[in-house]
């Protein structure tokens, strides 16, 4: 093609597009490279929830450092986003969650996030249609959610403005100087980022990544039936399984009025066809919690796969082994919330600039915990 780049982004999801964008501001020549089409992938089939995440400190650091970058970025032009800031509730059952929700708020009260505690009466005002019995629950009122797709075009778009160049062709491997594609077209570029989730395993054989396939499903337009994103105290727990198939209850309200329903982890799996048994049980668990939805009707379910590390956080940063290759990838389900904060990183390391957070915790020559992706 005889195009020449300072940089080469692989994947043009939310993450690859949020570092296009930052790396053309900052005067880099980018090319983006997408093998589909623009917010395929893990970005079309998330969820889409910016919220601030406490599994490990280094998990808050970033999911809260990214959600502020969205608070500013969204004011640009929030309906190219179908934004909406519908906040999360942590929902508990039982006095024993309750606990884990005091935890929680004094967590975030130390790092200013903005939380309360809710007892049963505040949580049934908040959302009536929750089933009797629950004990209480905490708000996250800045926890927002955007339509991944939209967002990944316009952060392209916005890119492109600043000279960035979207490119077609499926990557099969990494040069020394740039990439080559399927039809065996080479594009030359002095560095090249991985941004294409679990497939960025397959041009770098070694990556600590192994794929989590997840089921979701989505209802026809019921504005008013949910207020908030309600997610069970369990998830984080289900999330980090390191083996076997996990369910746990999480919905959000969309822009649109529909009701997003998940959400489901199957560790492992690189398969994306629709497992009814898997689907019955997302919705048994979504059932449990919110009786009504067997009201509902849902119109469409689909699957994705998350690009997952054994410790729970992404590789952003230089490969080891290769010094033209940077890795932006092993977000598991916390791509769309993480990219902007993703793509800071991976600039400051790049073009040798201040960070906000520190990268350490993030680089892919980090030790992993003794997990096996097996």
């Amino acid at each position: 093609m005889g195009k020449t780049f300072d940089v080469l982004v692989v994947g043009a999801g939310i993450v690859g597009t949020a570092c296009a964008l930052e790396l053309a501001k900052a005067g880099c020549s980018v090319g983006i490279l997408e093998g589909d089409t623009v917010g395929s992938g893990a970005t079309a089939a998330g969820m889409g929830h910016i919220v601030v995440m406490d599994d490990s400190p280094a998990q808050l650091t970033l999911t809260r450092h990214s959600q502020l970058l969205w608070d500013e970025l969204i004011q640009e032009a929030p309906n190219q986003h179908e934004y909406t800031r519908c906040g999360t509730i942590w929902v508990a059952a039982n006095v024993e969650e309750m606990q884990e929700v005091e935890r929680k708020h004094s967590l975030y009260a130390a790092h200013t996030i903005p939380s309360s505690i809710l007892d049963a009466t505040q949580l049934y005002e908040l959302e009536p249609r929750l089933r009797p019995g629950l004990a209480g629950g905490l708000l996250v009122p800045g926890d927002s959610v955007v339509y991944p797709p939209r967002s990944a075009n316009w952060l392209l778009q916005q890119a492109q403005k600043h000279g960035a160049r979207l490119l077609y062709g499926q990557v099969t491997h990494v040069l020394n100087d740039g990439v080559r594609l399927e039809d065996g077209q080479v594009i030359s570029g002095a560095k090249v980022v991985l941004a294409n989730g679990v497939q960025a395993a397959t041009l770098v054989p070694g990556l600590p990544i192994e794929p989590k396939k997840g089921h979701l499903l989505i209802t026809d337009r019921y504005p008013g039936f949910l207020r908030h994103q309600l997610v069970e105290l369990g998830y984080v727990k289900n999330a980090h399984a390191a083996s076997g198939d996990t369910v746990s209850f999480n919905v959000q309200p969309r822009a649109t009025g529909q009701i997003l329903i998940g959400s489901s982890r199957q560790p492992g799996v690189a398969s994306r066809e629709i497992e009814q048994s898997i689907l019955a049980k997302v919705l048994a668990g979504a059932l449990e919690y919110l009786p009504d939805l067997g009201n509902c009707a849902c119109i469409r379910a689909w699957t994705g796969l998350r690009a997952a590390t054994p410790d729970g956080l992404p590789l952003i940063g230089p490969y080891p082994e290769r010094e033209n290759i940077w890795l932006a990838t092993g977000h598991e389900g916390l791509g769309i919330t993480t990219s902007l904060s993703t793509a800071h990183l991976l600039a400051s390391q790049m073009l040798g600039r201040p960070s906000a957070i520190p990268w350490g915790p993030y680089l892919p020559t980090r030790k992993l915990e003794e997990a096996t992706l097996d």
